[in-house]
């Protein structure tokens, strides 16, 4: 009896907690199917992850190899180099034209780590952060794993799919909101927000003490008109940005935050505490990375011509419908004409035309079995392909 009683209470030391219960990242299980297709000798076109086919820039590379060279990697400050705060500073002047104090840059272990930091500084337990569907999935797996509660926005064609401050409001008045999260350019729609749409949700925002967070990572790939920053509107909103899209670095994981000048401190002591500081030698690499903008720019023309591919050449293969491209490397495409389960979609494309895509219910609760995302960060010659093996399979 005592060594049952003994079992019972080991099963219950190794029982994961309730916040730990977050669905899982589906474009990692695409990611890890597509493997064992290559494993077995198939030829996969890649186009579930967002993650560029290009590596970091040059100059990047080097001043890394350079500091291996040099012999120690030491701790850095919480808050990161300061050189490199004051080149992301910089980085703000010169690019929108809008003066930040590098005394508000955070440096983060990429946006990952950025949103983890912002959501315990902004806020408490059991605090409701609104964010749109479609939308990044670790939102909303984030904030329940802080205790946090997600509130999920429709956004619809009538508003580009960008989140509106009377949309804002009305969930505000349902019941009330600590906070508000949007991206723009947005995974995995790709769509943008003018400035006068991110002027008025940010002041519907602020009107009604709604706090504001800015997901700006893919910021740089912006081709329908420029994005906007958040910082540039008020001082109030909390910016996220990562060297992982435009700069091509998502393996070096750095970041950083504009952070209202109130909230340095408290993230400072979290930083201490949940990492010391952010991998010095990716640090390094950041800094000198502003240097190659010139391959960057390349690589961008790059996701244009890309981008043009899939837009003319998927309605050809049967995919006519998908939300407005305006940035990223992301198509949104409706695939509710073939299927009513995106994840069923997904698994049946990858298995006959050995192309991988991410099922748009990773993004989108509501609606997402009617979506399917393709990630355009590859090659031309790969889209291509790409286009003519769906055509062959839908056909």
């Amino acid at each position: 009896m005592l060594d049952a009683t003994l079992r019972d209470r080991a099963r219950g030391l190794l029982t994961a907690s309730e916040r730990s219960n977050v669905p899982p990242f589906m474009v990692m299980d695409v990611m890890a199917a597509a493997a064992r297709i290559e494993a077995s000798g198939g030829h996969v076109i890649h186009m579930e992850v967002g993650q560029p086919a290009a590596s970091a820039p040059k100059a990047a590379i080097s001043a890394a190899r350079a500091a291996i060279e040099s012999g120690r990697i030491d701790y850095t400050s919480a808050l990161g180099i300061p050189s490199l705060r004051e080149r992301i500073a910089r980085h703000y002047r010169e690019t929108y034209r809008c003066a930040v104090d590098a005394e508000r840059i955070v440096v983060t272990t990429g946006s990952s780590g950025a949103f983890i930091l912002a959501f315990l500084a902004m806020f408490e337990p059991g605090d409701r952060v609104a964010v749109t569907v479609p939308g990044y999935p670790p939102y909303r797996h984030i904030l329940h794993a802080l205790g946090c509660e997600a509130v999920l926005i429709e956004t619809s064609s009538e508003t580009r799919h960008a989140l509106t401050g009377d949309a804002l409001l009305a969930a505000h008045r349902e019941k009330p909101l600590q906070g508000v999260l949007v991206g723009s350019p947005a995974n995995p729609t790709g769509t943008m927000m003018s400035r006068e749409a991110l002027t008025g949700l940010m002041a519907a925002a602020e009107g009604a003490g709604i706090r504001f967070i800015s997901d700006e990572i893919y910021h740089g790939l912006d081709y329908a008109f420029p994005a906007v920053t958040a910082a540039e509107l008020s001082p109030h909103a909390l910016v996220i940005n990562s060297f992982s899209k435009y700069f091509c670095m998502t393996g070096w994981r750095v970041g950083w935050m504009v952070v209202p000048e109130p909230l340095v401190r408290p993230i400072e002591r979290l930083q201490q505490n949940l990492s010391i500081s952010v991998p010095t030698l990716s640090q390094i690499a950041a800094e000198a990375a502003f240097g190659g903008r010139e391959e960057m720019e390349a690589i961008k023309r790059g996701y244009q011509e890309n981008r043009r591919i899939l837009i003319e050449g998927l309605p050809r293969a049967g995919l006519a419908e998908f939300l407005p491209a305006d940035g990223a490397f992301y198509l949104y495409a409706d695939v509710s004409k073939f299927t009513s389960d995106s994840f069923a979609f997904a698994g049946e494309m990858l298995e006959k035309a050995h192309v991988a895509a991410t099922p748009g219910i990773d993004f989108d609760p509501v609606h997402g079995r009617a979506f399917m995302r393709f990630s355009y960060a590859r090659s031309a010659e790969e889209m291509h392909e790409a286009v003519a093996r769906i055509a062959r399979w839908l056909g």
